[in-house]
C-alpha cells in the first residue's frame, strides 16, 4: 500500500483530498503545517490556515478518517523563504505573491521532505488542478482544475519536475460543490466551513499593520505624481500602494485616478486616469522563469510560441507571442499580448499556457 502525505489546512478542500485518497487506497497521513507568528500578531484567529485552530479542525478529520495526524513546525523555512520576500518586495515597491512562493518553497519542498522522513514518496493537497506524465514529451505536466472558477494551477507554476512527479491533486477533477456534498456525505467536521479569502499570515487581512513590524522603511512618506512628474500631492508610503489601485490617492481631480507605478528609492507613487497608455502595456518581461510543458530551450532553440497568459491570479488569460531569451546566466519570458493589459503589477506571476497546459512563468520585472 502506497502512503502519501497530505498537506491539511483545517479546510474542507484538504478534507476531501484526505478522504479521496483513502478511499483510493492509499495509506494516508494527514500532516498541518504551524508557520511563522509575527510579534503582536495572532496567528489562530479562525480564518487562518497556518496556525493551531486550523490543526485542530485537521486533527478531527483526521480522526474522523482513521488515519495519522501530525503537526509540523515549519515558521523557520517560512520564515527565511516567504516572510522575508514578502516584506523585501513591498520594501522594493513591488507586489509578491506568498503563495506562489509557499507552494515552491514550504507545501512541496519541506513538506515533501518531511514525507520522506514518515516513509512516503508522494505528498497531495486540496488544490483544484491536475498532474499528467506526457510520455512523448517526456515531462509531467501541470494542467488547470476542472473547475475554471476555483482552479489554481497559477499558483502552483513554480513547481519543478521532480516535485511535480511526487504529487496528487485528488479535486482537479471535481467541482466544488461537488466536494462540499462529498464532505457532508462523509460527516467530516469541516463540511461547512467557509473557504479563506485571505493570506493566511495576514490576519483580517491587514498588510500594512503586518509591513510596519516588518518593512517600517516602505511607510516613508512621498510624493504622488502623474505620468510628466508633476507633484500632485503627498502619501504615507508605498506599503499602502499596488499598480492598478484606486484607494487612498488623496489628491484633487476631475476624474479617478490609479497607480500606475512606484518608485521605492525615490519613495514616489505614480498615478493615472484609467484609459493612460502609463497603465496599460502590450509587452511583460520576467525574470526566474520555470519551464514545465515547455522544456527550457537551449541557445539555438529559441523562438516565438503562440500562448494564452494571466499576469494575476483573478485574471482571464488573454492570447499573446512568447518569446524565451537568455538572461545572464539563465532565461527569462518576454510576452507580447495580441491587445494591451490593465496593470502590469511588478512581482506579481506571468503564467502562460496552451489550452490546459501550463507551458512556463514568471516573476514580473519592474
Amino acid at each position: 500500500m502506497e502512503r502519501v502525505v497530505v498537506g491539511m489546512s483545517g479546510g474542507v478542500d484538504s478534507s476531501v483530498a484526505a478522504a479521496l485518497l483513502l478511499e483510493q487506497g492509499y495509506e494516508v497521513i494527514g500532516a498541518t503545517m504551524l508557520v511563522w507568528s509575527p510579534p503582536g500578531v495572532d496567528m489562530n484567529y479562525s480564518d487562518s490556515c497556518c496556525g493551531l485552530s486550523a490543526a485542530e479542525d485537521a486533527r478531527r478529520v483526521c480522526a474522523r478518517l482513521g488515519i495519522r495526524h501530525y503537526t509540523l513546525d515549519f515558521k523557520e523555512v517560512f520564515y527565511e523563504t516567504i516572510i522575508k520576500n514578502y516584506a523585501q518586495e513591498y520594501a522594493a515597491g513591488r507586489t509578491p505573491n506568498p503563495c506562489v512562493r509557499c507552494n515552491e518553497f514550504v507545501k512541496f519542498r519541506a513538506l515533501l521532505d518531511r514525507a520522506r522522513a514518515l516513509g512516503a514518496d508522494r505528498v497531495a493537497t486540496g488544490h483544484y488542478a491536475r498532474v499528467r506524465y506526457d510520455e512523448e514529451r517526456e515531462r509531467w505536466l501541470l494542467l488547470r482544475g476542472l473547475d475554471r472558477r476555483k482552479e489554481q494551477s497559477y499558483a502552483l507554476y513554480r513547481l519543478s519536475q521532480e516535485q511535480l512527479s511526487r504529487t496528487l491533486f485528488p479535486l482537479g477533477e471535481l467541482r466544488k460543490p461537488e466536494v462540499r456534498e462529498l464532505a457532508a456525505k462523509l460527516d467530516l467536521p469541516t463540511a461547512g466551513k467557509p473557504d479563506s479569502q485571505e493570506t493566511c499570515f495576514v490576519p483580517n487581512n491587514d498588510y500594512p499593520t503586518l509591513l510596519q513590524i516588518l518593512a517600517p522603511e516602505s511607510f516613508t512618506p512621498g510624493e504622488i505624481r502623474d505620468p510628466s512628474g508633476r507633484v500632485l500631492g503627498r502619501h504615507d508610503g508605498i506599503a499602502y500602494y499596488t499598480v492598478g489601485q484606486r484607494k487612498r490617492i488623496n489628491v484633487g481631480s476631475p476624474t479617478p485616478l490609479y497607480v500606475s507605478g512606484i518608485d521605492a528609492a525615490d519613495h514616489a507613487v505614480t498615478v493615472a486616469p484609467a484609459d493612460h497608455e502609463a497603465l496599460h502595456r502590450h509587452e511583460v518581461v520576467t525574470e526566474d522563469a520555470n519551464f514545465i510543458s515547455l522544456a527550457p530551450p537551449t541557445a539555438g532553440s529559441l523562438g516565438s510560441l503562440a500562448v494564452t497568459a494571466k499576469i494575476r491570479y483573478n485574471f482571464e488569460d488573454q492570447a499573446a507571442t512568447l518569446v524565451v531569451e537568455p538572461h545572464g546566466e539563465t532565461l527569462r519570458l518576454r510576452l507580447r499580448f495580441d491587445q494591451p493589459v490593465r496593470a502590469v503589477t511588478p512581482g506579481q506571476s506571468l503564467v502562460c499556457y496552451h489550452g490546459e497546459e501550463v507551458m512556463a512563468g514568471g516573476i514580473i520585472a519592474g
